[in-house]
């Protein structure tokens, strides 16, 4: 081997390890400690059921004016059925994907967009290892006097129209 051949296998050697001590210093976004629990609203008294009629009328209302035959609930603070809504036409496999998507936002308090959003866009496939968590739009917490009560689920159609239903159910119970 010659002396230049020699050299350039070394600097190759040191540019690689240069490379991967680069590599391995780089921090993983998921080992960040926030100095707050996220989305620590805490639980309180079950949505009544008046409320949660009036949440899914509003809702209805909405699916209705754009024409899109959907399916919604409402489930309490304990992730238990208060109401339930199956527009006439709606697809049936939807009833229990309605009812996962409130329970999954009353459970891990937060709307489900935040899972959909971390699997597609985050590369955070771990979520869908959780118990009882869908990673899809629609689901929504209710929130009264800071304290979860509830949440609607919608579903039926696209995830942003399922989300834009549940939406105009979760500003009328504001």
């Amino acid at each position: 081997m010659t002396i230049k051949f020699k050299s350039t296998l070394m600097a190759l050697g040191l540019t690689l390890l240069a490379a991967t001590t680069a590599q391995a210093q780089q921090p993983n976004a998921r080992d960040a400690i926030p100095e707050k629990m996220p989305f620590d609203v805490p639980y309180g008294a079950p949505i009544s059921l008046a409320q949660a009629d009036a949440v899914l009328a509003a809702a209805v209302a909405e699916a209705t004016a754009r024409h899109w035959k959907l399916i919604c609930t409402v489930l309490d603070s304990g992730a238990n059925m208060v109401s339930f809504k199956r527009m006439d036409g709606a697809q049936l496999g939807s009833i229990d994907i309605a009812v996962h998507k409130a329970r999954a936002a009353v459970k891990y308090r937060r709307e489900t967009r935040a899972f959909e959003s971390g699997v597609q866009e985050g590369g955070m496939t771990y979520l869908l290892t959780l118990d009882d968590l869908i990673a899809s739009r629609g689901g929504i917490p209710l929130v009264e006097g800071g304290k979860m009560v509830g949440a609607i689920g919608c579903s039926g159609g696209t995830g942003s129209q399922d989300e834009v239903v549940a939406k105009a159910g979760v500003a009328a119970f504001k």
